[in-house]
């Protein structure tokens, strides 16, 4: 026993020692110069620490300093890169003895970080990266590498970060973006226990401001690999003019779990709010591999994106200048680089999605993201009445973009869907329509222009808005005979029981070669097509009647039943013209008429000679 006791007592007094050797006798800041001097020639910066370096005592041992500051590279606006106003660490003695760390206090108070880009492209971190870097362990990038060290204890008494901001200048762009952390504070932190966590930050940038505040509770694993963060709430106020309404609310609340011997991070996503946006879902990111893979399903409520969107400031055009224009403008492919950088898999699901006026209800889509191809695999949704349908592929590996799609509208109510997505009001009917397709580039006017589609189309139960076929055909017998007066004024619109037809898109043009239109009073058929980048619309049709015009207006009349009646339309998508060829009708009605007479003379002499 007294062996034990004197044991204890020597090695108490060796700890004692050693405590009085490092914090009186041995002076840290005789090393200030040596610390100064390391830094100045590896950087070639200047480096100044303006405090003395100061020991905290048994039975924690610590250090403090402050005033340290790194200098920008010479001639730079900002004269410092870094600043410290303080720094705090005291760990207690006797524990690390057993592999407990107990640390009783950590602190850093008035970080300042300058990052400046001068004009000539030089930057703050120039010159800051050593020659020990390339003497980095060849293993230390592999995936599944980890820490081997192993803790019999962890005790952290709190952590306080303050006062912490970085300024990014940029003096080529000519911008400035600050960002503050006011505070981060970790409560009484312990192996395998939660700790309370919050921070509070914010951010100025050229055209917005954000504010961000958030809390949780964090544990770490016994054997150091494992991280959880539960029930962290963050909430984010954005303010600027390019925000919607000058300020949106983004709030979240989520669990998050990181398993560094793995090398994967999962994320719970219970609550997000987003303006008027609400949704859930969960997310899993494995960062071990070159290529991170990422695998999230996400399912919201109802979104109305046009509230989000900014409103136009264009004024409204009068009907005379309503003309579609080509802009010969210089744009630039989209850089689709980064979608190398991810693999994922997505699975999404919305209540409702406005946007542009467009109603959509159920949508459930299906993407996977791939070295560098983003596939659509599915997606559906409800429109209108009817259901939409489409796969999709873009490839993004190379400078200029392909894609290609497979998709399908049916039993849809076209006229609201024209309406609330074009603002255009031409056609009416239940609409089956499908198109396959396929192109390249992705800046708008050349999708235009290499966009190759096979489609087909039937519009049953409707009507065409903007022209009364009845009408026109009235009008043209009334002048036939000889009635040059005012027609009377109906609803210029001509129903229908079905409107099909094929249709094609190459170099810009779309072309529909066999439009049929069936009605009890008529029959109307033909071919035409549009040209999609002056938007102008270009058929040549013949109409004819089957009977008579009774029902639509019409008085019974067989006239010109049977007479094929030339009709044009002409004009733009948002303002269609249509007009009968009335050269071509007065030819049909001559021609026929002579038929007529022919046969009538052909019947007279047969009788005379004799004929029944």
């Amino acid at each position: 026993m007294k062996v034990l006791k004197w044991g204890v007592g020597v090695l108490l007094l060796l700890v004692v020692g050693l405590v009085f050797y490092v914090t009186v006798l041995f002076d840290p800041n005789d090393f200030k110069p040596q610390i100064i001097a390391a830094v100045e020639k590896q950087t070639g910066r200047t480096m100044t620490i303006d405090r003395d370096l100061s020991w905290t005592f048994f039975p924690s041992l610590g250090i403090e300093a402050g005033g340290i500051t790194l200098s920008n590279p010479k001639d730079f606006a900002e004269k410092q890169m870094v600043a410290v106003n303080q720094i705090v660490a005291n760990v207690a003695l006797m524990p690390l003895l057993s592999k407990e760390v107990q640390v009783s206090e950590l602190k850093l108070d008035g970080l300042q970080l300058n990052l400046e880009t001068a004009k000539d492209g030089r930057n703050s971190f120039d010159g800051l990266t050593g020659k020990t870097e390339a003497a980095a362990p060849t293993n230390a990038g592999k995936s599944g590498t980890h820490s081997n060290i192993t803790l019999a204890g962890l005790n952290i008494g709190g952590i306080s970060v303050s006062n912490a901001q970085v300024r990014i200048l940029d003096r080529q762009q000519g911008t400035e973006n600050i960002f503050t952390l006011s505070s981060l504070t970790l409560g009484k932190l312990a192996l395998e226990q939660y700790a309370p966590l919050a921070y509070q930050f914010s951010g100025e940038m050229p055209q917005m401001t954000v504010a961000s505040k958030g809390e949780g509770q964090l544990k770490i694993s016994a054997n150091l690999q494992q991280v959880d963060l539960k029930d962290f709430s963050i909430k984010n106020t954005l303010k600027g003019a390019s925000i919607p309404n000058g300020e949106m609310q983004a709030n979240l609340t989520a669990n998050i779990h990181v398993d560094t011997a793995k090398q994967v991070l999962s994320l719970v996503l219970s609550k997000l709010d987003l303006a008027d946006i609400s949704g859930s879902g969960d997310m899993t990111v494995a960062y071990g591999s070159k290529v991170p893979k990422v695998e999230a399903k996400l399912a919201f409520a109802d979104i109305d994106l046009d509230k989000l969107l900014p409103p136009s400031t264009e004024p409204e055009k009068s009907s005379e200048a309503a003309q579609p224009k080509v802009v010969d403008t210089v744009a630039t492919e989209p850089d689709l680089s980064g979608m190398k950088a991810v693999d994922m898999a997505l699975g999404l699901s919305i209540k409702s999605l406005k946007v542009a006026g467009l109603t959509t209800d159920n949508w459930v889509m299906n993407a996977q993201l791939n070295n560098g191809i983003l596939e659509l695999q599915k997606m559906t949704a409800d429109l209108y009445q009817g259901k939409l349908s489409a796969s999709a592929k873009v490839d993004g590996r190379n400078k200029v973009a392909s894609y290609s799609f497979n998709s399908s509208l049916s039993q849809v109510n076209l006229r609201p869907l024209l309406t609330d997505a074009a603002k255009v009001d031409m056609l009416a009917g239940t609409a089956n329509i499908s198109a396959k397709g396929s192109g390249s580039s992705l800046i708008p006017v050349n999708i235009k222009k290499n966009l190759d589609v096979n489609g087909n189309f039937n519009i049953a139960d409707g009507a065409l808005y903007g022209i009364n076929i009845p009408l026109m055909i009235r009008n043209a017998q009334a002048k036939l005979k000889g009635d040059l007066s005012s027609p009377k004024g109906e609803e210029q619109k001509t129903d229908f029981t079905s409107l099909s037809g094929s249709f094609t898109v190459k170099d810009g043009q779309a072309n529909n070669p066999d439009l049929v239109m069936l009605s009890p009073l008529v029959r109307l058929s033909g071919a035409g097509g549009a040209n999609l980048l002056q938007e102008s619309l270009d058929y040549r049709l013949t109409t004819a009647l089957v009977d008579s015009l009774k029902g639509q207006g019409g008085k019974t009349s067989d006239k010109l039943a049977g007479i094929e009646i030339p009709l044009l339309i002409s004009g733009t998508f948002a303002q269609p013209k249509f007009s009968l060829d009335t050269d071509a009708l007065f030819k049909n009605k001559l021609k026929d008429e002579a038929e007529k007479a022919k046969d009538k003379l052909k019947d007279s002499l047969f009788k005379k000679l004799g004929g029944h």
